[in-house]
């Protein structure tokens, strides 16, 4: 009976251990000096943001739904990189490339979940302005902080419903012998190739979620986005052009970011055997890093409101 007990409750084929994060595969000597900017990009993300949310949590005047909404991605922001980066770090710097089987999970869970979430604000972003330049006299009405937060508890209850069933998915994988992971944090289908068994089903879920959520997202921003165009052409007004086009022209550049990255990463993830895997890697990191190094930066330059007060607190300190 004992043995029959520790038959059961240890390693067995289908459930391994633990897994090794290899990092950078062929670029393993360059680890420390990679480790350098990746470093950099975290630090000046989570300076940026936590920036953000501090200038807008002290001043009342700007506890309105545009600046709202950068709180909330201030917040996706720091989720996903924070996800990601430690453990690459700890990898980088310290050789650390265990992971347990519930905590590799958990990471997969999260990773994706506050992407998923990133999507849902860049699209009530998108709406934002397109109310405030297609309807503004209706504007304060439409859009209040209720409705903000409402719109946001809408998108992180998409987002955990969506992603709740990838690491379900791989739970159910059976991983034998090879339990070593071409990436730095543990990305669902690059797990999903650990696995000697079929993953079709994985791959399948993986290109519904990019389909449906970022897909779905990304029209709707495209149209939002044509409206708001359509409407400042018909302004006759160059100066009013100018005026709106600027408004808009931070959340463009966010947007373009955010999804170029994960959208490249998704495609060479499944579609691109033919690229070395240092590439699929580096892309894949790109999008943890990048977007929440250069949102912060992108909106305090872009929007003056947001500069100034950021300029004051920053000349305090």
């Amino acid at each position: 009976m004992i043995n029959h007990l520790m038959a059961v409750f240890n390693l067995t084929p289908s459930d391994p251990s633990g897994f090794i994060l290899m990092g950078i595969p062929g670029l393993e000597a360059a680890h420390l000096w990679i480790s350098i900017p990746f470093s950099m990009f975290y630090i000046i993300g989570l300076m940026g943001n936590f920036m953000i949310l501090f200038v807008v949590g002290k001043e009342q005047t700007l506890h309105k739904p545009m600046y709202l909404l950068l709180c909330m991605l201030a917040v996706t922001d720091i989720g996903m990189s924070t996800s990601a980066v430690p453990k690459a770090l700890c990898i980088f710097w310290f050789n650390l490339k265990g992971m347990t089987v519930g905590g590799c999970l958990t990471q997969t869970f999260f990773l994706h979940t506050v992407y998923t979430m990133h999507s849902a604000v860049l699209v009530t972003m998108a709406f934002d302005r397109y109310v405030a330049k297609c309807n503004p006299l209706r504007y304060t009405t439409i859009l209040t902080n209720t409705c903000i937060a409402n719109l946001g508890l809408v998108g992180l209850i998409r987002a955990v419903l969506f992603i709740l069933p990838m690491p379900l998915l791989l739970r159910r994988l059976p991983f034998c012998a090879n339990h070593f992971i071409a990436h730095m944090y543990c990305d669902h289908i690059a797990v999903a190739k650990t696995s000697c068994g079929d993953i079709t089903v994985n791959r399948m879920y993986g290109l519904v979620i990019v389909f449906l959520v970022i897909g779905l997202d990304l029209a709707l921003i495209v149209l939002s986005y044509g409206l708001i165009i359509r409407a400042v052409l018909r302004i006759s007004s160059k100066k009013a052009h100018q005026k709106a086009l600027n408004t808009c022209t931070a959340h463009i550049c966010v947007m373009l970011i955010s999804y170029t990255t994960v959208l490249l990463t998704t495609l060479i993830h499944r579609f691109g055997e033919g690229i070395a895997p240092h590439v699929h890697i580096i892309l894949a990191n790109l999008y943890v890093v990048l977007p929440p190094m250069l949102n912060p930066i992108i909106y305090g330059v872009r929007i003056k409101e947001l500069c100034d007060k950021v300029g004051k607190y920053t000349c305090r300190i």
